[in-house]
C-alpha cells in the first residue's frame, strides 16, 4: 500500500517561499510509469495541477507558475518537494501531493496541507 505524507508550514508571509515535502512509503519514487505530482485547490475553486517530477527526475510545470516553482526529489529519503517562491495571497490553497499513473489519473494522495499567505 502506497502512502503519501505531506509536511510543511501552513502559514507563510507574502513574498516568502512555500516549501512542502511529500514522503512516499510503500513504493519507490524511481518506479516506472508514475509521476509524482503537486496539485492545489484554492478556496471555492477546483483542483489546479501545479507540476510533477517523473521517475527520472524530469520535471514539468504549469506554465503560469513555471517561473516561481521548483519540484525536486531526494531518492535516498523517497521524498519529493515543492517550492513556490514569491508567494502572494492568491497562492493560498489546499496543497496536495499525489501519484499519477498513465491516463493521467491519480491513485494515491497526500492528506492535504491548507496554506495561508498572510502577514
Amino acid at each position: 500500500q502506497v502512502e503519501l505524507q505531506q509536511s510543511g508550514p501552513g502559514l507563510i508571509e507574502p513574498s516568502q517561499t512555500l516549501s512542502l515535502t511529500c514522503t512516499v512509503s510503500g513504493g519507490s519514487i524511481t518506479a516506472d510509469d508514475v509521476w509524482w505530482t503537486w496539485i492545489r485547490q484554492p478556496p471555492g475553486k477546483g483542483l489546479e495541477w501545479i507540476g510533477y517530477i517523473d521517475n527520472s527526475g524530469i520535471t514539468t510545470y504549469r506554465p503560469s507558475l513555471e517561473s516561481r516553482i521548483s519540484i525536486s526529489r531526494d531518492t535516498t529519503k523517497n521524498t519529493f518537494t515543492l517550492q513556490l517562491s514569491s508567494a502572494t495571497p492568491e497562492d493560498a490553497a489546499v496543497y496536495y501531493c499525489a501519484r499519477a499513473i498513465s491516463g493521467p489519473s491519480y491513485d494515491y494522495w497526500g492528506q492535504g496541507t491548507p496554506v495561508t499567505v498572510s502577514s
